[in-house]
């Protein structure tokens, strides 16, 4: 019988995050303030996070011990299983050996939980009484809630309009565990007031529920504010699902020779791949590390390298990224997660110095995607998690059409089933693709007053 899942006990789960920070051959560039230009150090930043994660965002510590009250909550569904698509490689008659990690075994159903945890443990041991946050799809939003839950914290979510729309139970389950959701852009932040007054019709972005959050967050010293990913601590806590993973292909006896997950911001792609970018700085192996981004919010296979805001409005620090402007309105796809005009600052560098590659899908290319792996593999993906399943048949295809034998791995980041309205689109004919005229890209960059590099 062939050995399916590789599993780990309860005693595997890592001590320490991995900090790609040490390692990196360039390091990012400082934040800016807004006003002066000048770069800023991390009291910057004390309004809006606890010291506790400022810290880690600014670490150079290779290694972050992880708190054991945060590792306490991670049994809950941690380890995660790592699979190998037997069913998958048949149905595309491939040498590959293909391997996916499954985080939608977390009770919110995606990798997001393994950052909330840490983000509402340290927000709890300062005191904070109530954490605001964006969501896209909602899975942060989930992720969150569940944590605040834990940790006895108001949670207040600002749910893009398109997503709170289109998905009604991810509010349910953030209603469950006690979170406020609101659609955004809402009528309670002048952020959302000032959206709202140029298009009452406005879908909603990342950036817009970014800014009524921390707008919402600066005003009360006991409220905080909490990002799901592009910034370096969440995607440190994010390096837990890497960790395992190398601990998986010890048990295999194999090594990937790829690595692949979907991006948005960053923190799916960080978490599983910085492991294993770890080995190339040490040991000079050559793992390849491929981003999978929608081909309607391509900020990293056409966006511009410069300073920009993380937020719409510019509330934020000045952070260096690769950027389609943060003006920039992504279609109202479905992969809700994936519509953010920024890439995280590790991960911009990190493709700036061709350590990683990023690769662009339309939305019916991934769906189609999604199919064959949910025919062969059981498990329906959710529409973000189908960016990654589609870099990874490609490269299967690519390694028939080669006649060589790979080991590809990739994130298989949450599962389908509070999205069954996307597929119920796709299957209706109704999915439509929405990639971006160069005219489109140019005229979202050409308003930026931001600094290039």
């Amino acid at each position: 019988m062939k050995e399916r899942k590789i599993l780990l006990s309860e005693k595997d789960i890592p001590e320490k995050w991995y900090n790609i920070m040490a390692d990196m051959p360039n390091k990012p560039l400082p934040p800016l303030n807004p006003a002066t230009k000048e770069p800023i150090g991390p009291e910057a930043l004390t309004p809006i996070f606890p010291m506790g994660l400022i810290q880690q965002e600014v670490s150079a510590e290779k290694w972050i011990q992880i708190p054991d009250a945060v590792r306490d909550i991670y049994t809950v569904y941690r380890p995660t299983p790592l699979y190998r698509a037997y069913n998958l490689e048949k149905v595309l008659d491939t040498p590959a050996k293909i391997y996916y990690k499954y985080e939608g075994v977390s009770p919110a159903g995606s990798h997001k939980p393994n950052t909330a945890i840490p983000q509402a443990y340290y927000n709890k041991q300062e005191g904070i009484k109530k954490i605001t946050t964006e969501t896209g799809a909602g899975q942060w939003g989930s992720a969150l809630a569940l944590a605040c839950n834990y940790f006895d914290i108001a949670c207040e979510v600002y749910m893009v309009r398109i997503s709170y729309d289109q998905k009604p139970y991810r509010k349910m389950m953030m209603n469950a565990w006690g979170a406020d959701v609101l659609p955004s852009p809402s009528d309670r932040t002048a952020a959302g007031r000032q959206i709202l007054a140029k298009d009452p019709n406005s879908p909603g972005s990342l950036g817009i529920a970014i800014s009524e959050a921390i707008e919402m967050a600066v005003q009360d010293e006991t409220t905080k504010y909490a990002l799901g990913s592009v910034l370096n601590h969440v995607l440190l806590h994010q390096t837990i699902v890497g960790q395992e993973a190398l601990k998986q292909f010890e048990i295999a006896g194999d090594l990937p020779d790829i690595i692949i997950a979907p991006f948005g911001g960053g923190s799916n792609f960080a978490g599983l791949s910085f492991p294993f970018l770890r080995l190339n700085f040490e040991e000079g192996k050559k793992i390849r590390a491929i981003a999978s981004e929608p081909a309607s919010c391509p900020k990293l296979t056409r966006g511009q390298f410069r300073y920009d805001f993380g937020d719409t409005v510019g509330m934020t620090p000045l952070l260096p990224m690769y950027t389609l402007g943060h003006n920039f309105i992504p279609a109202p796809i479905h992969a809700g997660g994936l519509r953010y005009h920024g890439a995280g600052v590790i991960v911009s560098q990190l493709l700036k110095d061709k350590l990683i590659e990023a690769r662009s899908h339309n939305q019916l290319e991934c769906f189609e995607a999604g199919i064959k792996f949910a025919k062969a593999e059981a498990i329906i993906p959710a529409p973000e998690a189908n960016h990654g399943i589609a870099t990874a048949i490609q490269e299967a295809e690519k390694c028939k059409e080669e006649g060589v034998s790979r080991t590809i791995l990739f994130n298989l980041c949450g599962h389908g089933h509070f999205d069954m309205s996307s597929y119920e689109s796709y299957f209706s004919g109704k999915l439509t693709e929405h990639e971006l005229t160069e005219a489109e890209i140019h005229s979202s960059l050409s308003e930026l007053d931001t600094p290039t590099i």
